[in-house]
């Protein structure tokens, strides 16, 4: 996998209020950005929910790494945390270990153009309370759940 340090910028998205756009071409297997955050545990993460809806925030970033650990960037992540869900994504996520660590990066699939919204499939597990999709794809299942 090729790497690079891409320009990117986050800014008002159709899909769904913020997104992340590329400032220039990214090419396929370029690794777009690294998803940073805190990592915690299960037990952590079903707590810090819960107060995150009870003090009006609106959206919570926790990305599941495996069965018990959790990178969270509501509060202290970077950009990619702005990365919106598409069921027909240019980019995938990927869990990697680096020096003993697990990190997420995200990574384009097909080539990403300038001024072109980044995105990726969230694939979040089936569940009876449905998430709307907005992502406008084609092949657009609907939900993101």
């Amino acid at each position: 996998m090729r790497s690079r340090k891409n320009r990117l910028r986050f800014a008002r998205s159709k899909i769904h209020d913020w997104g992340l756009f590329a400032l220039e071409p990214i090419a396929v297997d370029d690794i777009v950005i690294e998803y940073i955050g805190e990592q915690i545990r299960q037990k952590v993460a079903d707590h810090r929910e819960k107060i995150y809806e009870k003090s009006g925030i609106g959206s919570s970033y926790l990305f599941r790494i495996d069965d018990d650990n959790i990178i969270d960037a509501t509060k202290a992540g970077n950009l990619a945390r702005f990365i919106n869900h598409c069921c027909d994504p240019n980019c995938n996520a990927k869990i990697i270990t680096v020096d003993g660590q697990k990190k997420i990066v995200i990574y384009a699939n097909k080539p990403v153009a300038e001024g072109e919204e980044v995105t990726y499939d969230y694939k979040f597990p089936i569940e009876e309370d449905k998430i709307p999709c907005l992502c406008g794809a084609t092949a657009c299942r609907g939900f993101l759940n």
